[in-house]
């Protein structure tokens, strides 16, 4: 079928009626006459060499070859709607899709985003947060952020900024650290990188002691039993300024460790698009502020 001769009419007709199994309700619904919709749809019908309705005395019911047309219509006609919806004022809506670190997402970036989306209205920002193991181009993002030293095989990386990590805990635990070895007597919360708190023991001569206990996947995670009493955290501060700045968390100890940092990343074959250059833009001006 010659697509500049698509009955476009005939089939909007044809999927009002299937949804309404009802020529008189579809034609309402369409702002024309029932006998408008019963010839696009026979006309439809003529084109296709086969009939997609079986009418009845009481009403009309779909056909087999009317049933499997109906969702490719809807198919059709939702894509076109959806991506008549991406034009606003005269340009078009640019789809941005973001992998966020949980705990940047959740210590940084989300209280920020307006920001950015008051000053890029065009941009339909989604994000989606990760344990940091992502797969840029499998998940169908344009970038992500992460954490780590930034060399991640077949991807580009620009740093955002260091996240340092140091002990976070409860004021009632700190008070009972008269010095780094008195952690040897908590519970320390652990992420699934495992050198973290020995690199931190060896910062400040000693050994680390035994870790036991569960291991988590976040910072943003682990923090929750932190806060609760129930251990130290190795974290970046940096992410939980609103949890020290009250108080909830203290840093016991200043001495903090370089383990990575958080990078922009995209896969190396990806180009830049308008959405992507604005969104790096924002965020290194954001994390320099």
């Amino acid at each position: 079928m010659d697509r500049a001769q698509l009955p476009l009419n005939a089939l909007r007709a044809f999927e009002a009626a299937a949804r309404h199994l009802n020529f008189t309700r579809a034609a309402n619904e369409l702002c024309v006459s029932q006998g408008a919709v019963s010839h696009q749809v026979a006309l439809l019908e003529r084109r296709l060499g086969t009939p997609l309705f079986r009418r009845l005395s009481r009403g009309i019911m779909l056909t087999d070859e009317g049933q499997a047309l109906v969702p490719v219509v809807r198919d059709a006609f939702d894509r076109i709607g959806a991506s008549l919806d991406r034009y606003a004022g005269g340009r078009m809506t640019e789809v941005l899709r973001v992998g966020v670190v949980g705990t940047f997402a959740v210590g940084w970036l989300l209280e920020r985003l307006d920001r950015f989306t008051q000053a890029h209205p065009h941009i339909d920002l989604r994000v989606m947060t990760n344990n940091n193991r992502v797969d840029l181009a499998g998940e169908g993002l344009d970038l992500a952020i992460r954490f780590g030293d930034g060399a991640w095989h077949g991807t580009h990386a620009e740093r955002i900024m260091e996240a340092a990590l140091t002990p976070l805990c409860t004021p009632m635990i700190a008070e009972r650290l008269h010095g780094p070895e008195a952690l040897g007597r908590e519970n320390l919360l652990r992420s699934y990188r495992a050198d973290e708190w020995p690199r931190w023991f060896a910062a400040v001569g000693l050994d680390c002691p035994p870790l036991r206990g569960p291991v988590f996947d976040s910072s943003a995670l682990m923090i929750a039993p932190a806060l609760a009493g129930r251990g130290v955290a190795l974290a970046p501060a940096q992410m939980f300024e609103n949890e020290l700045a009250a108080e909830r968390l203290v840093r016991p100890f200043p001495t903090e460790v370089n383990c990575g940092g958080y990078w922009l990343t995209r896969t190396m074959s990806r180009q830049d698009t308008p959405a992507m250059r604005a969104f790096r833009e924002w965020l290194i001006q954001a994390a320099g502020e």
